[in-house]
């Protein structure tokens, strides 16, 4: 008989009964899963983020500058306008961003998605002990959906609440998000739990995990996750929590995994004969920089049809293209990131603009979000580079400007030009050289600008010119409470037990 599973964990969320009772519901025609291996395809369709599309919210920050529409034939483009209409609720910084008319596709909707997933995930743990299967085979699902719910539970955390060490935050009684750690639908509304229960919960299953994972599950593909990816997630998260006796968890952890996994793609390789750019991504599923990928969407304010007789309403921001190298000319590219991690838009005038990431292509193998090796060598240097803020320690430095010119000699025009080390002695320079090199490398890549402007407590202004044609500054103050964004209005509906963030 051939299996269809039925598992819309919309239907899970919306009825009260039990994982167990909900599974065990099905006609002859439906089987519910008796073995680790079905619960395997479950997990590949409604834990793991394959396919989904989270945006990534760089609308709301200094990586992109809105343009003036150019009027055509007296009128401005069609797409052009509707996509400026839908971006200026998060370009403008309206506190009810998701609650408009009109919204950037998929912006008001990551709350509920994300949570979809986690509850994919406690669908699989719930049910796990009641299939066949050996203890390393259900060792190996659990380990995944426990990684999986720790990713899900840190991108909520860090959209939807204050940061951990944010100025004047008390872990103990500042709102996170509601932690969901089961299958059951309970009546009534589900409080937000403290930051301290959330990452405390986060840190737990990671452990867990990676213990788990390092012993049962050697992923095949690079669109699994593994134990080496749950020290990588680890690094991030302690870098993420942010005190000065967190750094040393980030050195930790990046280290653990770059012990394994330290290959670092080499951009020049990628440059033709002719000096022409390949169209490979970053994002490679078969390069061994590539911990985890999933997803190939772009930002949804990036995928307007364009015309060549005016710029788009939104592109990359001069301010991040002044950010890179751009060398001599074509022998030597300079930071060939600038050339590799854009896709760019020219003008009939000829001027060229670069306008989203250029870190995936059209092949199915490629994505846009996930994990890089790349990023372990930021965190590492950046928690090295706090640490010679805090003491002093001369090898600090040197470590921080390792892992920092090891990058970048990575992303390094040296066909014909040897890579010159940066060298940097001051330890508030080198600190933001850090911060600097991370927005190069990091750039409109699964939300990390917005995190990092939010954490180390950054402002950002934009101008906006809008269909009128009138020109306003808008400012997102450093530390202001919008960075925790705004709860979805249907989210508020759905859960009576919610507090919306304060705009």
């Amino acid at each position: 008989m051939k299996k269809i599973f039925l598992y819309s964990l919309v239907l899970v969320m919306t009825l009260s009964v039990s994982c167990k009772k909900f599974l065990e519901e099905y006609s002859q025609d439906e089987m519910r899963p008796g073995s680790t291996a079905d619960l395997v395809s479950l997990m590949n369709g409604d834990a793991y983020p394959n396919g989904m599309s989270i945006e990534t919210f760089d609308v709301l920050t200094d990586d992109i500058q809105n343009n003036p529409l150019v009027p055509v034939n007296g009128a401005p483009i069609a797409t052009y306008l509707s996509t400026l209409q839908a971006a200026t609720p998060m370009f403008t910084f309206n506190p009810n961003m998701f609650d408009q008319n009109t919204t950037v596709g998929g912006s008001a909707s990551v709350y509920t998605k994300l949570y979809a997933k986690v509850k994919g995930c406690n669908v699989i743990i719930d049910y796990l002990n009641n299939v066949s299967g050996t203890q390393k085979e259900k060792n190996a699902v659990l380990g995944q959906c426990l990684f999986l719910r720790s990713y899900y539970y840190l991108k909520l955390v860090t959209t939807y609440a204050q940061m951990y060490n944010g100025p004047g935050v008390n872990p103990e009684t500042a709102l996170g998000v509601p932690l969901v750690l089961n299958s059951q639908v309970k009546d009534g509304g589900l409080p937000r739990n403290s930051l301290k229960e959330v990452y405390d919960q986060i840190e737990k299953d990671l452990l867990q995990a990676e213990s788990l994972l390092r012993s049962s599950f050697t992923p095949t593909t690079a669109f699994r996750v593994s134990a080496d990816l749950c020290n990588a997630l680890l690094s991030r998260f302690y870098l993420y929590k942010g005190r000065n006796e967190d750094m040393e968890k980030v050195i930790q952890y990046a280290g653990a995994t770059l012990q394994n996994r330290f290959i670092l793609t080499a951009l020049s390789s990628f440059v033709g004969s002719n000096n022409s750019i390949s169209a490979n991504g970053i994002y490679n599923a078969s390069s061994p920089e590539v911990l985890w990928v999933y997803s190939g969407s772009y930002s949804d304010i990036n995928t307007v049809n364009f015309d060549s007789r005016s710029l788009p309403p939104f592109t990359v921001s001069a301010e991040l293209s002044n950010q890179y190298d751009k060398g001599t000319g074509a022998s030597n590219y300079g930071d060939l990131r600038f050339q590799y991690y854009f896709q760019s838009f020219t003008t009939s005038g000829g001027t060229k603009f670069p306008y989203r990431t250029g870190k995936n292509t059209v092949n199915a193998t490629y994505g846009t979000k996930g994990f890089r090796v790349a990023e372990l060598y930021l965190n590492r240097a950046e928690a090295y580079a706090r640490r010679f803020l805090v003491s002093g320690n001369a090898a600090d430095r040197t470590a921080a400007l390792a892992d920092l010119n090891t990058l970048r000699q990575s992303r390094y025009d040296n066909r014909n030009t040897v890579y010159t080390p940066v060298n940097i002695t001051d330890a508030q320079a080198l600190y933001a050289f850090c911060k600097e090199e991370r927005r190069r490398e990091l750039a409109l890549e699964d939300g990390h600008r917005f995190i990092d402007l939010k954490r180390w407590g950054l402002g950002v202004t934009h101008v906006y010119t809008g269909a009128d044609n009138v020109t306003t500054t808008f400012t997102l103050p450093a530390n202001s409470p919008l960075y925790a964004l705004p709860i979805p209005y249907d989210a508020i509906l759905a859960n009576t037990g919610l507090i919306q963030n304060p705009g």
